[in-house]
């Protein structure tokens, strides 16, 4: 995750963490329509320039949205102003130090569920392409980060700055990429064998990706950094 999106995340929790605002913000999107500024007031308990204050704050975090509609039936001259109302965004939030990234896996494992049961394809062979197809698109922010006179030093850079998008934390060690962060850690922990290949396949899919670069993955489990090790030849 890098620092500025890390920023933005935090920012977001943090606006959660002002009384009036949460308070605001669980009424908000405890109601089945979008509400007014006068009844989100009226609901907690506080001054309409106080609600107004605190719902305009998290619009502008993303994470209530605003409209505007006339309440009353009239129209024309002396139907008045539309009134602005708020709803729950679609942005979703969450922080994790260090990264992970367990809705990736279980995007994958959801794939590779559908891919079995309706092609037949072995359970664990469907999630390993599916990680491997996924390992690709980082394959191809790899390819497109390399510059002219592509050197192993250069092709070690772009790819660590590719993982480094997706939670790795890559460090270059002699020629070699170890990923600091396992981005799957908590599953790592009680399914060792299934996450880390499908980690395995995930990274060797982004190395073929590169097509002639030399840039290998594979299994080298270690305390404190990731099972898989990239080595650029």
């Amino acid at each position: 995750m890098e620092r500025d999106e890390l920023g933005e995340r935090v920012s977001g929790v943090a606006a959660l963490a002002e009384p009036v605002r949460r308070d605001l913000y669980l009424y908000v999107v405890s109601q089945e329509h979008p509400v007014s500024r006068d009844q989100a007031c009226e609901g907690v308990g506080v001054a309409r320039h106080t609600a107004k204050f605190h719902l305009d704050k998290l619009v502008e975090e993303g994470l209530l949205v605003s409209s505007f509609k006339r309440l009353s039936e009239r129209r024309g001259p002396g139907a008045g102003r539309p009134t602005k109302l708020y709803e729950r965004s679609d942005r979703e939030l969450s922080v994790t130090v260090p990264e992970r990234h367990y809705d990736l896996a279980a995007q994958l494992m959801a794939q590779a569920i559908e891919e079995s049961t309706h092609h037949g394809v072995p359970v664990l062979e469907a999630l390993q392409s599916a990680a491997a197809q996924f390992g690709r698109s980082i394959g191809q922010q790899m390819r497109s980060l390399l510059q002219r006179g592509r050197s192993r030093e250069r092709l070690l850079t772009a790819a660590s700055e590719a993982l480094a998008t997706h939670g790795y934390e890559p460090s270059h060690q002699a020629g070699s990429l170890e990923l600091r962060n396992c981005p799957f850690h908590l599953l790592v922990q009680q399914h060792t064998g299934l996450i880390c290949g499908m980690n395995l396949a995930l990274l060797e899919g982004a190395a073929a990706e590169l097509g002639e670069e030399k840039l290998t993955a594979r299994l080298d489990p270690a305390p404190g950094r990731c099972c898989v090790l990239l080595t650029a030849t």
